[in-house]
């Protein structure tokens, strides 16, 4: 009876919202590729979509930005509201052992009920504090508009000031800015509890893609992001960047052997990037290179700490996604490729990771809700090691018919699908185009979503709200821990 009230009170405040993009696992974009413009015309649709996704993300009335940490109406243990503060997905009250005769305020529940771990089953609860949702959001809209704005369109001014306002609510702005440590991240519950854990850290994983669309914005030469907001920027990335160095529950999430430790890797490498010390990103890439994976892939490329989870399809490819990306960040932090071809002590390779997982069926596994999860790390292999048998491309076009007008193409390249498949040139994009242009471009990939199904898949950041509704835990795409 507790129980069932209290998930109805938590349930009865919480709304639906949906947006029309997948939020990628993690990625890091040179920004010296994005800058030299030398895209194909078969990347046409994927620049459209970007600079659809940066205007949606933008909209207030969709996702309520810019996002600060003082949205919450929960404060932290701290009593500072600058504190970033959310609560362990996985973790449930158990108050069959506390005594009372009457109904627990929720309040009461979070601080005298004992918390018991369920993995995989997300606690939907956990959104009533959105730090981690919010900053999702925030990364997403910083990541899409800065890349939207290199594209020089005729709203390039909105996409350059939209980046960086978002970026100067969540870090720099003294009303809204977010104190640099995670002292409270995925924080466990309970009369026992109160104090953040090791996978909090996991929460700020997007770092890398805020790392991406600053450096845009500084080699990009924008007006909008001014040497003093650039300073100000790498003076709080310096005081979080200790933080994670010297945090005990930092120092544990770095030892994580699963998942975490490689989102970690990704998160502090980026940071570093990021304050311009390339050789100490360096530092850090060859730390994971060196330690975690060389154990997290077989011979056969199955990664065992992630087909022990709950939900193997997706902890596979979101791995992969993070090794993925500390192979970039290496790449960028001392120009070479030698992290992609790093084999593991079983032998094996990034691309052995992926050829394992490409063989798995999300139907099988009932897991179809993450196949999606899966095509850029696809696409990003192939732009590495290349595709002589066409075995990804084919791959795509069977899963995916519409793959091509996915963001992911425009850094992932290939394929030459363009020309064939009728598409326009990218230049059209690059030269201010109308939004009559845009739109025929939008609705074009939207008929081809729709006839393959796409749109459903593509819709996962909105789905979120609802699966927490429906006590579906595919909110794995904010919340993954343990």
């Amino acid at each position: 009876m507790r129980s069932t009230f209290i998930q109805l009170t938590v349930l009865s405040v919480l709304t639906v919202r949906a947006l029309a993009q997948t939020a990628y696992a993690n990625d890091f974009v040179d920004p010296d590729y994005i800058l030299a413009k030398n895209f194909g015309a078969h990347t046409y649709r994927a620049q459209q979509e970007i600079i659809s996704w940066a205007q949606r993300l933008a909209r207030p009335t969709v996702v309520n930005g810019p996002w600060s940490v003082m949205d919450k109406s929960v404060n932290p243990p701290s009593g500072d509201k600058h504190d970033y503060l959310s609560w362990a997905p996985y973790w449930w009250p158990d108050c069959s052992g506390v005594g009372n005769t009457t109904a627990l305020t929720p309040e009461q529940v979070w601080t005298t009920c004992p918390y018991r771990n369920r993995d995989g089953q997300f606690n939907p609860d956990g959104r009533l504090v959105n730090d981690v949702g919010n900053f999702q959001d925030m990364s997403e809209a910083v990541f899409y508009n800065a890349i939207a704005w290199t594209f020089g369109t005729n709203e390039a001014s909105k996409f350059e000031n939209d980046a960086v306002r978002f970026i100067r609510a969540w870090f720099l702005d003294t009303e809204t800015r977010m104190n640099p440590h995670l002292n409270f991240g995925q924080m466990k519950r309970g009369p026992d509890g109160q104090v953040g854990s090791h996978t909090g850290l996991l929460d700020l994983k997007g770092m890398a893609k805020i790392t991406s669309a600053i450096l845009l914005l500084r080699k990009g030469g924008s007006t909008v992001w001014t040497s003093e907001l650039d300073s100000q920027m790498i003076a709080w990335a310096r005081e979080y960047i200790q933080w994670m160095e010297t945090a005990e529950i930092s120092i544990e999430e770095r030892e994580a052997e699963n998942n975490h430790g490689t989102f970690f890797y990704n998160q502090l490498a980026a940071l570093k990037i990021l304050v311009d010390d390339l050789p100490g990103a360096k530092e850090v890439t060859t730390a994971y290179f060196n330690t975690q994976y060389l154990y997290q892939i077989e011979a056969s490329g199955e990664q065992p700490l992630e087909a022990a989870r709950t939900r193997p399809y997706h902890y596979r490819a979101y791995n992969l996604a993070a090794t993925i990306t500390n192979a970039r960040l290496d790449q960028f932090a001392s120009k070479n490729t030698d992290a992609f071809h790093k084999r593991t002590n079983a032998g094996s390779t990034i691309q052995t990771a992926l050829d394992f997982a490409m063989t798995i069926s999300a139907t099988d596994s009932s897991e179809t809700r993450y196949a999606a999860e899966l095509y850029p790390n696809i696409a990003a292999v192939a732009s590495v090691y290349g595709d002589p048998e066409g075995k990804y491309l084919a791959f795509l076009k069977k899963s995916y018919p519409s793959f091509m007008s996915e963001p992911f193409i425009l850094w992932n390249q290939p394929w030459a699908e363009g020309e064939s498949s009728g598409l326009a040139p990218a230049s059209r994009v690059a030269s201010s185009p109308t939004s009559t242009s845009r739109s025929k471009a939008t609705k074009s990939a939207a008929a081809d979503d729709a006839a393959s199904g796409a749109l459903a898949v593509r819709s996962a950041i909105g789905i979120w709200y609802a699966s927490a509704l429906a006590c579906i835990p595919v909110a794995a795409l904010f919340f993954n821990s343990l």
